[in-house]
């Protein structure tokens, strides 16, 4: 009997999205949906997508559409429709305007592929993931945040170029919002297993984690015209692979948390266990007071959003 393919739907043929979809699609994982609100985009970039896989070495198929009936079946759904944040723009400053985008391109995903899980990638990231839910009703085992897993990914970036080691021997923590009040976890960061403390001065480290947590606005800053989209698209890739073949990955993702951490019933990057359940356990990690007290802080920006969302709604 034939195997049924794998099905990934992107949301949004942007520059995060049709990379996301160009990653999924050349590491052989699963066939791949584009779709977009703009005509002729996603068809155009599906075709040049497809014409590469000769050079690849795969056969997953590559459709670009603008109508939802075609994403039907999508065993996950990856949201990167929304605004790109421009110079001098928050986080914080796409949060209406995305909020309407995120809750019509899902509320249609998961009317045709009800039992898929759901990677949000477009910002302000906690407080979609908060819309997300909302929107589908899933559970929130399927309902997730690609924060973290791109947090960490810089951190490592920065701290393998700062000791001139292979960035594969670094395991970085993050936890808690995406964005300034993200919390980055030192002393359980590692370069082979030694505590990143004793390899690095205070004052280095904290010149680390600032940029870390400017890492985003460094990169528009640099673009002018734009955000950053090849570090998102693989972390993304990294997420829909720890899904689909069951990887059981350990990975910092925005859930919905339900006491974890004295945090209830908001969406805060946090460590999981990736896999064909989606969010299969919550990792609990005992923090320091002060590192709880970040946490907290974080959880707090992410529900002056959430409120600032409720207002909108009501009013």
């Amino acid at each position: 009997m034939a195997v049924c393919p794998r099905k990934v739907t992107v949301i949004g043929a942007g520059s995060v999205g049709s990379t996301a979809a160009q990653r999924i699609a050349e590491a052989g994982l699963a066939d791949v949906t584009l779709i977009d609100v703009v005509e002729g985009l996603p068809q155009g970039k599906a075709l040049d997508l497809s014409q590469a896989a000769p050079f690849h070495d795969h056969d997953q198929a590559i459709v670009g559409t603008n109508d939802y009936a075609d994403t039907a079946g999508s065993d996950v759904i990856v949201v990167t429709a929304g605004l790109a944040r421009q110079p001098g723009m928050t986080r914080d400053d796409l949060l209406l305007k995305n909020m309407g985008i995120v809750r019509t391109v899902v509320g249609k995903a998961a009317q045709y592929s009800p039992n898929a899980f759901v990677i949000v990638v477009t910002n302000p990231l906690d407080a979609m993931v908060h819309v997300a839910l909302e929107t589908t009703g899933f559970p929130r085992e399927r309902v997730i945040g690609m924060a973290g897993v791109l947090d960490s990914a810089r951190f490592r970036t920065f701290i393998a170029a700062e000791l001139g080691v292979s960035v594969v021997d670094v395991s970085a923590f993050v936890m808690g919002g995406h964005g300034d009040t993200m919390v980055l976890l030192p002393r359980l960061s590692t370069v082979a297993g030694i505590p990143l403390p004793e390899l690095l001065s205070p004052e280095k480290i904290d010149a680390l984690t600032t940029r870390t947590r400017n890492g985003g606005a460094e990169v528009v800053a640099l673009l002018k015209t734009g955000s950053a989209y090849y570090a998102p698209a693989s972390s993304v890739l990294h997420m829909v692979d720890a899904i689909i073949n069951d990887r059981k990955r350990v990975l910092p993702c925005a859930v919905l948390l339900k006491g974890e951490y004295k945090i209830d019933g908001l969406v805060v990057g946090i460590p999981v266990v990736l896999g064909a359940g989606g969010v299969e356990r919550i990792i609990e990690v005992k923090l320091t007071d002060d590192e709880q007290a970040a946490l907290l802080k974080s959880a707090a920006s992410v529900r002056d959003l959430v409120e600032t969302m409720k207002r909108a709604q009501a009013s």
